[in-house]
């Protein structure tokens, strides 16, 4: 008579034999970057996927799922909705879990994911032409008082660009105008399209001797430009930062996120990652899972504080 597996299995533990269960990861691994490839936080995973699969020898490979500018974010839902073993890695930014179930996409919220850590803050700026009659964040304040100055960014639901939106509802003024642009680099400066832009740093680096990086929306002051004062320092209210890290599906084993974390954390710290940091003006580093879910409470209060400022 054929036994049931639950019986053999009993058999086997009443028998002192433990039943062999195979050990995470034995099949491919996905990190699932919900962006085109080739920014920062892309590269980045392609480095921790590459080094997981050399550590383990199983495949992992970094799967680019966009959506549109404000959402839906399918390569998030994606993760959201996973089965949480381990074989499926989101790589996000802030937006995803504190963002997304504030614009109408209850899968993006902070209850469905275990954050496993933090690995980069994007090095966020305020820039201007280098011909710009003011030299200073406060100075272009006061000039924005009385004349009428173009703002360039990304996409209104993106953080920097509310930090940015805030700031003139506590210094005093408006913006002239603003609008998103797909590309915001030394020719956006240059071409007049907008007087000042919020752009990532590594945009800007071939013509940063001919601008005037005003402020870094970032938690501390970029290497690369240190005269440069966080939004943070400007105005407290507005202390907030666009990070990356890695997240899997709530209630993913221990064991499994351990295995990840060992090989990001060594990844990042490692000197590739802080190549890269170097030279892109980016803060490559590891915050661990607790310290992680901690700031995305934090970060939930700013953003509350900073969206009654835009109301």
């Amino acid at each position: 008579m054929r036994r049931s597996v639950a019986a053999v299995a009993a058999a086997l533990v009443m028998a002192g034999v433990a039943p062999a269960f195979a050990e995470y990861p034995e099949k491919p691994v996905s990190f699932i970057v919900p962006w085109p490839p080739g920014d920062l936080e892309d590269v980045l995973t392609r480095m921790i996927a590459e080094d997981f699969q050399e550590t383990y020898g199983v495949s992992a490979a970094v799967v680019n799922k966009p959506g549109g500018g404000g959402g839906p974010f399918p390569g998030a839902i994606e993760v959201a909705n996973a089965e949480p073993d381990g074989y499926t890695i989101g790589s996000f930014v802030i937006a995803v879990p504190v963002i997304g179930h504030k614009i109408g996409i209850p899968d993006l919220a902070p209850a469905k994911f275990d954050p496993l850590g933090i690995f980069l803050t994007y090095p966020f700026v305020l820039a201007a032409a280098g011909d710009a009659p003011y030299d200073t964040i406060e100075e272009m304040a006061e000039y924005a008082k009385s004349n009428d100055l173009a703002l360039g960014h990304f996409g209104a639901p993106l953080v920097p660009t509310r930090v940015t939106l805030a700031y003139a509802k506590t210094a005093g003024f408006e913006w002239g105008s603003e609008a998103a642009f797909d590309m915001l680099d030394c020719n956006t400066l240059a071409s007049g399209d907008a007087d000042v832009i919020n752009t990532t740093l590594q945009l800007v680096l071939p013509c940063l001797d001919d601008i005037k990086v005003l402020a870094s929306i970032t938690g501390d002051r970029i290497p690369l430009t240190p005269d440069a004062p966080t939004m943070g320092e400007t105005a407290p209210d507005l202390d907030i930062a666009l990070w990356n890290g890695l997240f899997v599906p709530k209630g993913t084993p221990q064991d499994v996120r351990d295995k990840i974390i060992a090989v990001a954390k060594e990844t990042v710290m490692g000197e590739r990652a802080q190549a890269l940091a170097a030279e892109t003006g980016a803060a490559v580093y590891w915050l661990d899972a607790d310290a992680a879910a901690a700031q995305i409470v934090a970060d939930e209060e700013a953003l509350n504080r900073i969206g009654a400022l835009l109301e």
